[in-house]
C-alpha cells in the first residue's frame, strides 16, 4: 500500500470515526450505526488506532479489516506492524499515559495475530479524495508527524501549516480523541472523535461524525452513541486492564497529561451534539 491512497471522488454522506482502541462492542455499535444510516463501507472512514486501551485487539482488528472500510494507519498500527515495544505516542515514558500504556500495549502485541499486524502495516498513512468540490486529506495525528496531538485549543498556526502543506481544503484527523470542527482561514480542521473510549466529558458516550453536502455547504455533524460498555469493561478486567476500564463508565480518562490545558479544564463537562456548516467562508452552527 502506498503512503497516500487517493479515493477519487466521493459523493453521499460520509461516516467518520477514530480510535476503535480494541473496544469490540463500541466498534460494532459504530458499524451498526453506519448500516442503520445506509452508508456503505466505501464511504466509512476510520482515522486509525484500531487497537489500544481495551480488551479485544484481535477481534476488533479483524472486524475492521473485514468490514472493507477505509482506515489510515495510526501510531498504534505502525508500532505493532514494526514489532516495537511501545505505542510511540510521543511521550518520554515519565508521564501517566506512558506508564499506563505498558500493560495495554503488551496485551495488544501479544493478542494481535500476524495476519492483522501485516494488514496494519499495509494501511496508508494518508487518504485523499474530492468531496463537493473540495480537496480532503485524512491523516492520523498531523501532516508533520503521526503522533502529534491536535486539539481545538491547538494554535491555529499549526493547523494552517498542515492545510497549506497538504494543499487541502479540509483535513480530517484523529489521535487526540476529542471531537471538534474548526474553521482555519478558508479551510477546515475536523476531528470526529473516537469510539473506543469516551470523550473525557463525564459520560460513557462515544463519538463519530457525519459529513454531508447540503445546499448551504458541507455539514459536519458531531454525533454520540451509547453501547454495551459493561461488556467491554468485563473483558478488560478479565485481562487485567483495570486502568482504562473504569473510564468506559465514568467518561473520564485515567490520565489527563495527553490533553492540552484547555482540554484538561473541560474534563467532565458533557459534550453536546451539533451540526456545523462550512459554506466555504464561515462556520455556522445549524
Amino acid at each position: 500500500m502506498s503512503l497516500v491512497n487517493d479515493l477519487g471522488e466521493l459523493s453521499g454522506p460520509l461516516f467518520v470515526f477514530g480510535g476503535p482502541y480494541s473496544n469490540l462492542e463500541a466498534t460494532r455499535a459504530a458499524l451498526d450505526e453506519a448500516k442503520r444510516l445506509n452508508i456503505p463501507s466505501e464511504r466509512i472512514i476510520c482515522t486509525g488506532d484500531v487497537t489500544a486501551y481495551c480488551g479485544n485487539p484481535e477481534e476488533t482488528s479483524t472486524l475492521i479489516r473485514q468490514s472493507g472500510i477505509h482506515v489510515v494507519q495510526g501510531n498504534c498500527e505502525e508500532s505493532l506492524a514494526a514489532d516495537r515495544d511501545d505505542c510511540a505516542c510521543g511521550f518520554d515514558g515519565e508521564n501517566d499515559c506512558s506508564r499506563l500504556a505498558v500493560r495495554w500495549y503488551a496485551h495488544s502485541k501479544m493478542e494481535t495475530s500476524d495476519a492483522n499486524k501485516n494488514w496494519m502495516g499495509s494501511l496508508p498513512h494518508r487518504l485523499t479524495f474530492n468531496f463537493d468540490g473540495k480537496k480532503v486529506h485524512v491523516l492520523h495525528g498531523s501532516n508533520k508527524q503521526i503522533n502529534e496531538f491536535i486539539f481545538r485549543s491547538t494554535d491555529a498556526s499549526i493547523k494552517r501549516r498542515d492545510l497549506q502543506n497538504t494543499e487541502a481544503d479540509i483535513i480530517i484527523a484523529g489521535h487526540s480523541g476529542l471531537p471538534f470542527t474548526e474553521h482555519v482561514d478558508d479551510g477546515i480542521w475536523h476531528n470526529a472523535g473516537v469510539v473506543g473510549v469516551p470523550a473525557n466529558d463525564g459520560t460513557p458516550r462515544i463519538w463519530y461524525s457525519l459529513i454531508e453536502a447540503t445546499n448551504e455547504g458541507i455539514s459536519f455533524s458531531h454525533k454520540s452513541l451509547t453501547y454495551d460498555h459493561a461488556s467491554a469493561i468485563e473483558t478488560m478486567l478479565k485481562h487485567g486492564l483495570d486502568d482504562y476500564a473504569s473510564s468506559l463508565a465514568s467518561g473520564i480518562y485515567p490520565s489527563q497529561d495527553t490533553f492540552a490545558p484547555a482540554e484538561q479544564q473541560a474534563k467532565g463537562i458533557p459534550l453536546q451534539e451539533q451540526t456545523i456548516v462550512y459554506n466555504h467562508r464561515v462556520l455556522v452552527n445549524a
